[in-house]
């Protein structure tokens, strides 16, 4: 039985909070022991680094709490990380809520992310795709798009990968189903993926 599918209803708030606190923990002890999924996190921060080093940008898409997190990631890289130093070229795609709101009325929200990377990415820019099922379709047809131009894919999903996991060229799939457990794991990468790109650019 998937975790997310547990029967909670007869739990105290107690039970709630220690089994929400046990499966997270889980969560990050599997990712802890998957030396695999740790060196292509490792891999996917090299891709980032090597795109700002050479004037690239680390763009992030994501719906619901994983546009949360893309913009979260991306002001990581934009702002400041551990410590002061010049800004990264990062961006969430979301934040255009009138061309948001344009695209999906006048085309479909599948395309979003994708006519605006065909407008704006180029060759040698990286994406960054969450989708906790990894089956979005607008993170699907941003990472179809990001082909075309040469946009290299980081995929961030649940334990299958979904179809993003075809189209990626870094799949970094959190062993779970839950969806609040992959989400806090997403933000946990990511996290890492910023103290490593900020140490290695702006050594201290």
């Amino acid at each position: 039985m998937k975790v997310n599918e547990l029967q909670t209803s007869n739990m105290t708030n107690k039970e709630r909070i220690e089994t929400a606190l046990r499966h997270s923990l889980e969560t990050k002890q599997l990712i802890l022991n998957d030396k695999q999924l740790q060196e292509r996190l490792d891999q996917a921060a090299g891709i980032c680094i090597q795109a700002l080093q050479n004037g690239g940008k680390v763009l992030f898409a994501g719906n619901g709490g994983s546009a949360a997190d893309a913009q979260h990631l991306a002001a990581e890289l934009s702002g400041r990380f551990y410590y002061d130093r010049p800004p990264l070229n990062s961006e969430a795609l979301h934040v255009n809520t009138s061309y948001l709101t344009a695209v999906a009325n006048d085309y479909s929200y599948d395309e979003i992310y994708a006519r605006l990377l065909l407008g704006t990415a180029k060759k040698g820019d990286v994406l960054v795709g969450l989708s906790t099922s990894g089956n979005s379709k607008n993170i699907v047809r941003a990472f179809e798009a990001s082909k075309t131009i040469g946009v290299t894919c980081i995929a961030f999903t649940g334990t299958t990968g979904g179809q993003m996991k075809e189209l990626a060229d870094i799949l970094i799939n959190v062993p779970s189903t839950d969806t609040p457990r992959i989400q806090e794991s997403h933000i946990m990468l990511g996290h890492i993926l910023c103290e490593i790109v900020e140490a290695t650019i702006f050594p201290r």
